[in-house]
């Protein structure tokens, strides 16, 4: 499992980069809905990827770091509320961060996420600024094909 000084020093750790563009693919189950993931290198080799999800329909969108080993350690969660172990809410806005008690269990509200799930590329912009995360390739807005009459 993931030591909190561990994970301490792959946040504060500004090797972090994606290296390539991110293009979002259809959700097949959903209709208005689409992810990515790609792999973060690092100078150190950590074992990270991100993984975004957009659902248009539900207004939801999520952008989160995974550790190889220890899954979900960062997250960004707009549009769905979260109950915290201690059984408090957390807003439909709240970001998740590892800890060794509670692992990706606990939320809190951030400030410095000021744009809303409709805007994924400035929401992305925003994650990668907290998440010392260097994006050097191209994010677009996810496509979704909506349905035609017939």
């Amino acid at each position: 499992m993931l030591t909190m000084s561990e994970f301490e020093a792959i946040m504060a750790d500004p090797s972090k980069e994606i290296r390539e563009d991110l293009v979002w693919k259809p959700i097949a189950h959903l209709r208005r809905a689409a992810r990515f993931r790609t792999p973060v290198r690092s100078t150190e080799g950590y074992p990270l990827s991100v993984v975004g999800r957009f659902n248009a329909d539900a207004g939801k969108l999520s952008y989160t770091l995974v550790h190889g080993v220890s899954g979900r350690i960062y997250a960004l969660d707009l549009g769905t509320g979260h109950r915290n172990p201690d059984g408090r809410r957390v807003g439909r806005k709240h970001k998740h961060s590892w800890s060794e008690e509670f692992r990706d269990q606990r939320a809190y509200v951030p400030d410095d996420i000021t744009e809303d799930w409709e805007k994924p590329v400035a929401v992305w912009h925003q994650f990668c600024a907290e998440a010392r995360l260097l994006h050097s390739g191209i994010m677009n807005a996810p496509i979704l094909q909506l349905e035609l009459p017939l």
